[in-house]
Parts: structure tokens; C-alpha cells; sequence
């Protein structure tokens, strides 16, 4: 069930006749009212009168939510607060009676009209769909005094919403668990749509920056890789000392229309654990000062051993994991953020840049795994062993033949496994969205596993984007939690 509470609004009247019209694309079925500030009250009564042209009379219940307003000391100047419920499309067909009691129950909890307050503010809730109702109140109360909402009271929505899920048998939206993307904007994937892309830049430089991460192991390393992959890289330097304090990332060929200048993303941007303070979490300080050793010897069979070293040690971290939804959380955020890593490189080594059903598979990965608010936690051994194995694959090349596709099967298999791990961790921290996350990515890894769609690397191509599906990304106003994000 999510509630979502829209700006304040000036005028009664036109919220309502909209509510009560066909919708912006004919989508208003059945207008009524299901219910209002006073149980006693007649809502046959209340309903606005059909004419005999057709038309509906709002004057009359206009008025009576107005009356407060007029009546008020020191009325706001947009005293008009409105709010719609939803519920999920898995969700049985609640009645009018259930959504009744779903709104008396969301304006108390919001503190307009708490039980039994006879003079609280005056609202109205409207259906005209079978999934979700809007709520319509003013913001004065009976008594004349002014209500005065924190711009916070969404939080209070969500509560109630938890509260009404289970009471109704409901799908479990879960509270917000601030690990989601940032996602595009509507401007970023309308202009994807005309160019014909895939992704948008947002997402493609998103996956970039994830990839070079996860194959670097300290940050020289890391725009190195980026770079080699054709990406723009611009540092930000302290203007005291010098030292970069972060990055910026475009794409060659993404350019604004007024001056022609790439169109640059910060990590931070992107998601909230790829900034750079926080990446050098993530690859922790090197003990060893001494030089990396050489690129390894790449061959088929070099990068066969490689995949299931990495089999190897994904098998290891499983029992950490587990661990961890039992209680022992100590070490597993590192953990599992290091498998997300591993994840990542076998994706771009299976499909490369193509964003893949592998890619897809990392997407939802990398969500399930990510810290909340973009925390990263402190390396440990067992995930600098994985990331090692992570940067190996990566230095090993684009998986080519039979004898290391079969190994990357085997890691992928594995790695589903490990999904279903992280979901078990998931739901037992109450964070359902990563949960639903890890779970979509165990069901997509097994279906590569078992040969419906093989890892093995593929020609990138231009492949038609469907309308307003650009990256699976939508924009929601600040604040405002959505189902799964």
C-alpha cells in the first residue's frame, strides 16, 4: 500500500471535479465518495448532483469543506491537503466499506482527524478506480484553528500504511530502505527514447563506474579503467591542498543542446555509495607498499581457473551470510558487497558493455547488496579475497569458448545461490525492498544457469527501447518513497 501525499492546493472545487472527471486518459470509473469527516452523515447526501446536461454540481460540497476555511483565524494560504492510497496490482478488490476505514485511518494517523476528535478538519474520500481512493481535506478545523502539518507527515502515511497492510492481509511494501538508484530524470529518458538508446546515460555511466569499481583496487587504478573504457573522467581538487575529493563521469557522445558540452554525473549521483570517499572505504588502505604484481598470463584455460577460484570462494562466503540473517552480522556487509563486485565483473566479462540479462541480473544484485544510505562497511579479509577474485576475472577478458563458459555457469549458479542467502539477511533486517531485490536476482541467475539465456559474450547492437521503459527508471518527487524504491 503506498500513500502518496501531493503538494497543498489553493482550490477545493477543482481537485474535485477533477477526481470526479474522466481522468487524464479515461481511466475514472464509477466516481463516489466512500467516506467523510462525520459517520453520521448521509455521503448520498454529499455526493455532487448530476444535471440534466450531464454535469456534476460541486457547489454544495465545495461549501462544506470550504467552511472552516472561511470561518478560520489565520487560514494557510493553500489550505487544501490531498492524498491518494494505493494499493499493489497483487492485491484482492478491497470494498468500499474496507476503503472507509483505510481513510479514517490514514487521516488520523496523519493527524488531521485523529478518533473521536468531533472537531477536527473536514475531508471527503473518493474511488473511482478499484486500487486506490484519494483523500481530500482542507486544512482548518471546526473550531477554527489551523492545522499545521510538518512537510514530514508523508512519514506518518507510511506508518499507517505498514499498520493497515497487515490488518487487510495486504502485500508488504516494506519501509523505506534508502538503498535504491538514483534514478533518471523524466527529461534523461524522454531524450533516450528520441535518440533511439538503450539506457540512459545515468544508467549506462552507473554500470561503468559499478564495473571499474569493482576491477579496481585503489582509485588511479579506477580511472584508469574508466578512461580506457571511453568514459570522460573530471577530478575535483581541494583548493587548500590539492588532493582530489572527488569525480565526475559523462559519455563522449552525450551532449547538451545549448553549448555542446558533455553532460557530467557525480558518483554520487549514481547511487549513493559510489563517491569517492567511499569507494576508498570499499577498497580499504594497502598494508603492502610494494608494486602490484603483473597482469597474469590470458588464455582460455587461465581464465577457466580463475572462474572457479572465484566459484570457490563465492562457496565460502555463503555460511558468513547465513550467518548473518541468524544474528552474527559481524563482517557480512562487507561480504556481501564484495559478491555484488564479483557479480559485476562476471557480467561485463560475459556481455561487456551490452546491457545484458546478466547485467539486468547485477542491477537488482547490487541494490539487494548496497548498504542503507549508502553506508560502506569496513573491508575485511574474507571480501578483499572475493574482490581480488573479482579484479581477476576482470584482468582475465571476455569469457570465449566452451571451457570458460561452462566455468561462468558454474559461478553464476553459484551466485544464485548466494542471492537467496542475501534475501534470507534481507528479510530478516525487515529491509523487503532488497529483499524482493535479491530474490529477482537469484530467479534471473538460475534462468541464465540453466541455459536459457548463456553468458557467453555476444555482439553489442542497437536494440528498439519500448516507450517509457527506458532503464526501468522513473522519477518520484523528493521524499516520496515508492513501492519497491
Amino acid at each position: 500500500m503506498i500513500p502518496k501525499v501531493a503538494a497543498r492546493g489553493q482550490h477545493v472545487g477543482g481537485l474535485l471535479r477533477y477526481l470526479y472527471g474522466p481522468g487524464k486518459r479515461e481511466e475514472h470509473r464509477g466516481p463516489r465518495l466512500v467516506a467523510c469527516w462525520a459517520p453520521e452523515r448521509s455521503l448520498a447526501g454529499l455526493e455532487p448532483v448530476m444535471g440534466a446536461d450531464g454535469g456534476r454540481d460541486f457547489r454544495a460540497l465545495t461549501r462544506l469543506l470550504e467552511q472552516p476555511v472561511r470561518a478560520g483565524q489565520y487560514p494557510p494560504a493553500q489550505p487544501v491537503w490531498h492524498c491518494s492510497v494505493r494499493n499493489h496490482a497483487s492485491d484482492r478488490i478491497l470494498s468500499d466499506s474496507e476503503w472507509a476505514d483505510i481513510a479514517r485511518e490514514m487521516v488520523a494517523g496523519a493527524g488531521l482527524a485523529p478518533h473521536g476528535d468531533t472537531r477536527a478538519v473536514r475531508w471527503v474520500a473518493v474511488r473511482h478506480a478499484t486500487d486506490h481512493i484519494h483523500i481530500v481535506a482542507t486544512l482548518v478545523r471546526q473550531d477554527g484553528t489551523t492545522v499545521w502539518l510538518p512537510t514530514t507527515e508523508w512519514r506518518r502515511c507510511q506508518t499507517t500504511a505498514r499498520r493497515l497492510e497487515a490488518r487487510y492481509g495486504l502485500r508488504r511494501v516494506g519501509p523505506p530502505d534508502h538503498t535504491a538508484h538514483r534514478y533518471p530524470h523524466g527529461g534523461e529518458i524522454n531524450k533516450a527514447i528520441r535518440k533511439g538508446r538503450t539506457s540512459t546515460p545515468r544508467d549506462d555511466l552507473r554500470r561503468r563506474v559499478r564495473t571499474a569499481a569493482a576491477a579496481a583496487g585503489t582509485e588511479d587504478e579506477f580511472f584508469d579503467v574508466l578512461r580506457r573504457d571511453g568514459v570522460l573522467v573530471r577530478l575535483r581538487t581541494s583548493p587548500h591542498d590539492g588532493q582530489i575529493t572527488g569525480y565526475a563521469v559523462a559519455l563522449p557522445g552525450i551532449r547538451t543542446a545549448a553549448d555542446q558540452q558533455p553532460i557530467y554525473f557525480s558518483g554520487g549521483k549514481l547511487a549513493a555509495d559510489l563517491t569517492l570517499p567511499k569507494l576508498r572505504i570499499r577498497w580499504g588502505a594497502d598494508p603492502d607498499p610494494t608494486p602490484r604484481p603483473p597482469k597474469p598470463a590470458i588464455n582460455r584455460h587461465a581464465r577457466a581457473t580463475a572462474l572457479r577460484q572465484a566459484t570457490q570462494a563465492t562457496q565460502r562466503a555463503a555460511p558468513v551470510i547465513k550467518d548473518g540473517a541468524r544474528g552474527d552480522q559481524t563482517g557480512v556487509q562487507a561480504t556481501v558487497a564484495a559478491t555484488a563486485d564479483l557479480l559485476a565483473t562476471l557480467a561485463y566479462a560475459s556481455e561487456g558493455d551490452w546491457p545484458g540479462p546478466l547485467h539486468r541480473a547485477a542491477d537488482h544484485f547490487d541494490r539487494a547488496a548496497r548498504g542503507r544510505y549508502g553506508r560502506v562497511a569496513a573491508p575485511t579479509s574474507r571480501s578483499l579475497d572475493l574482490r581480488s577474485q573479482a579484479r581477476l576475472i576482470w584482468l582475465m577478458g571476455r569469457i570465449s569458448g566452451d571451457e570458460d563458459a561452462y566455468a561462468a555457469l558454474r559461478l553464476v549458479l553459484q551466485l544464485a545461490r548466494l542471492a537467496d542467502a542475501i534475501e534470507e539477511l534481507r528479510a530478516a533486517q525487515q529491509r523487503l525492498h532488497q529483499a524482493r531485490d535479491a530474490r529477482v536476482a537469484a530467479e534471473a541467475l538460475r534462468r541464465i544457469a540453466a541455459g536459457a539465456q548463456t553468458p557467453v559474450a555476444l555482439t553489442a547492437t542497437t536494440r528498439p527501447t519500448p516507450p517509457r521503459t527506458v532503464g526501468g527508471g522513473r522519477r518520484t518527487r523528493p521524499g516520496r518513497p515508492t513501492a519497491g524504491r
